[in-house]
């Protein structure tokens, strides 16, 4: 019986043949709805061989920074977000400049970068993306609701280093294949998972689990964030992949709690995009040394 057929406490496991579906309604089912709208809209205003034109121009002359290698560097590797608004805060912060905000990011240690791309709910765009790209030097995530191939190939060619794929959003078998189209063009996947259910469709990806797994801290029911989720479902992933945990982590003490649990990384949004200095808000976080501004 090979790893993938056992669990970690060597129980044969059965392979999932889809997500959470069949699940009750939650919150994120009308994004996922209007996601898959969006992209026969984007279809039509730019074609398939428009789309593969700037996918080959972009393979041509921009390398794919190493997002997976940017978190498996010693330590608790920071994945600082631009985040406008959000359906669970409102607005946070639309004031400011994304260049200034991933600038600063990068100078204040962040290991890579998270850019809300969703328009309706997030209030970001492509341009966001095409903007952190010019802006930074870091890997950069685009933060989404990939539900088709397409979304997949216009990541790649704005710029992107790593998608986000979310297990309740999709069967197993379209995850697999997003999965396996974004590896085909170099970028990594955050497969992102909210229970133990999902973790296993997760780790059951065919050919192997994906590198970086996402512990999303919130509930896609009531919208509510328990930490303690991610301490949880940890030893589940039992070293078969980098994993992240996300939402609901704003303080040094809470990281370096992460970082004692064998964490490898935190996606944060909201706490650094509310600080009136990102920089040294993400100073704080990192555990860099203040730095005095010109």
């Amino acid at each position: 019986m090979t790893r993938r057929e056992t669990d970690v406490r060597g129980r044969a496991r059965k392979p999932p043949e889809t997500n959470v579906r069949g699940r009750a309604p939650n919150r994120l089912d009308p994004i996922v709805a209007a996601a898959r709208e969006e992209v026969t809209r984007r279809r039509e205003l730019v074609t398939e061989a428009v789309l593969e034109e700037a996918v080959l121009r972009r393979g041509a002359s921009d390398p794919v920074r190493g997002f997976a290698a940017a978190l498996a560097r010693p330590g608790l590797s920071v994945i600082a977000e631009h985040k406008r608004r959000s359906p669970s805060a409102g607005p946070i912060r639309e004031d400011l400049a994304l260049e200034d905000v991933v600038a600063a990011y990068e100078r204040g240690g962040a290991a890579a970068l998270s850019i809300l791309t969703e328009g309706p709910s997030f209030g970001g765009s492509l341009d966001d993306l095409r903007a952190a790209r010019a802006a930074a030097g870091l890997p950069l995530l685009r933060k989404d609701f990939i539900v088709d191939s397409y979304q997949v190939r216009e990541s790649f060619a704005a710029g992107a280093d790593a998608i986000l794929l979310i297990v309740a959003a999709l069967t197993a078998k379209q995850l697999s294949a997003l999965h396996g189209e974004a590896l085909a063009l170099g970028l990594s996947a955050l497969v992102e998972v909210h229970d133990a259910n999902e973790l296993e469709v997760a780790l059951n990806l065919d050919p192997a689990p994906p590198p970086v797994i996402g512990i999303n801290n919130r509930d896609l029911k009531t919208l509510e964030v328990d930490t303690t989720r991610t301490f949880e479902l940890l030893p589940r992933v039992a070293g078969q992949a980098l994993v992240v945990s996300e939402s609901g982590f704003s303080r040094a003490e809470q990281l370096d709690e992460l970082a004692r649990a064998g964490v490898d990384g935190v996606l944060i949004g909201e706490a650094l995009m509310r600080s009136p200095d990102v920089e040294a808000a993400c100073r704080g976080l990192v555990g860099l040394p203040e730095t005095l501004h010109p």
